[in-house]
């Protein structure tokens, strides 16, 4: 518990000792869902199960098996585990994974909503640390509007403790938030606040646009559905300090690579990330749950998931006449956040349009002055030219 940092730590210059010989790593980065049980019941969340699910934590993988995949990952390059839930604290095993990490020398970046957040963890990041900065979900500024988006008693106290701990011991650390209809209006005072405790000049991130649950819970979505932003209320919010947002919109459509028609998974890349459920079932991403691009690793090795499975995986390309007529034309790729797992939490499908995600993009291209009211962006064929012209504007 005590042992100093820098038995865990050696800086390596990336020319020297051969790291990444020959080309990038095979796995840059690995993300694992822990858990898909939290202490919380967040009315937005898209994943949670209740902290007691006797069935999902029989299913779990055991440390045992985590720490054998990370040594896989170690031997495909892989310099970056994500762990996260669910709430990875709840895990009993937690340290044991997280100190079998860092001694592969893997960087760490813990997702927590911080309630479970011990004295004893707080040392063993302090003494043995991530190399990331801890993300803390916040929920609100009160007790009041924080539980009114957990649905858990006494869960606002418990973040705040936990929160004290990480800030006693000098765990680096960053909050994000969450615009639901229980914290819009403390939008400004999370803001302040975050400031304060984090250091950080820039304002934390806010989740505005919430994903619907990836295992298909339709209950559980209709929810989801009802807290969403519109897309003028999305652009109201975003430009509320000033219209650096709107900049930053036109400069992603001006460095988007344009329409990119029948491809379905334009932000993979080789030598990329995967992730691994709480049951040992590799995905590109943790939102990417169709059968068709999720992988048993009892079956397979995380050597070839990742460089025959994956490939395969993106290689996919849309059917859709509707994605091929609009999503494959658009030029808001920059903007949109479309994509198969996207559409398989809406609709069962990888490349079905995602009407939400679009109405919202269009509003913003409307903002930018990328289009003209009641445009829509698969019709202009001058769209990569415009964003250009009106980049910086």
């Amino acid at each position: 518990m005590s042992a100093p940092a820098r038995s865990y730590v050696r800086k390596v210059p990336s020319g020297r000792d051969g790291l990444w010989r020959g080309g990038p790593p095979a796995l840059a980065r690995l993300d694992i869902e822990l858990t898909e049980r939290c202490d919380n019941d967040c009315v937005h969340c898209s994943i949670n199960l209740p902290a007691g699910d006797a069935s999902a934590r029989s299913r779990e993988w055991p440390a045992a098996r985590w720490k054998a995949l990370l040594d896989e990952a170690a031997g495909l390059g892989c310099l970056v585990v994500r762990l996260t839930g669910g709430e990875p604290l709840l895990r009993d095993d937690l340290e044991e994974i997280y100190l079998h990490a860092r001694k592969l020398g893997m960087r760490v970046m813990l997702f927590t909503n911080a309630t479970l957040v011990t004295s004893r963890l707080a040392c063993l990041l302090r003494d043995v640390p991530p190399l990331e900065a801890v993300e803390v979900s916040v929920y609100g500024m009160t007790a009041e509007t924080y539980e009114a988006v957990t649905r858990t008693p006494g869960s606002f106290a418990a973040f705040r403790r936990g929160l004290d701990r990480l800030r006693e011991h000098g765990i680096g650390f960053v909050v994000k938030g969450a615009v639901l209809p229980a914290t819009r209006r403390e939008m400004d005072e999370f803001e302040a606040w975050a400031a304060r405790i984090t250091g950080l000049p820039e304002p934390p991130s806010s989740a505005l646009l919430f994903d619907l649950r990836s295992r298909r819970d339709e209950a559980k979505n209709a929810v989801i559905r009802g807290l969403r932003l519109g897309g003028d209320e999305f652009v109201r919010i975003a430009r509320r300090h000033g219209e650096a947002a709107v900049d930053e919109w036109r400069g992603f459509c001006a460095r988007s690579s344009g329409p990119r028609g029948d491809r379905l998974f334009g932000c993979l890349t080789a030598g990329g990330s995967a992730a691994v459920d709480a049951y040992g079932r590799l995905q590109y991403c943790l939102g990417l749950r169709h059968p068709a691009t999720v992988i048993d690793l009892a079956t397979v090795s995380l050597r070839e998931a990742v460089t025959s499975f994956l490939p395969r995986v993106r290689a996919m390309r849309a059917r859709n006449p509707a994605y091929l007529e609009r999503c494959a034309r658009c030029f808001l790729m920059g903007l949109c956040e479309q994509c198969p797992a996207k559409s398989w939490a809406e609709y069962g499908t990888l490349d079905t349009p995602v009407e939400y995600f679009c109405g919202v993009a269009h509003a913003q291209a409307v903002a930018a002055g990328l289009l003209e009211p009641g445009e829509k962006a698969w019709t202009v064929t001058d769209g990569e030219a415009r964003a250009r012209e009106r980049r910086g504007r």
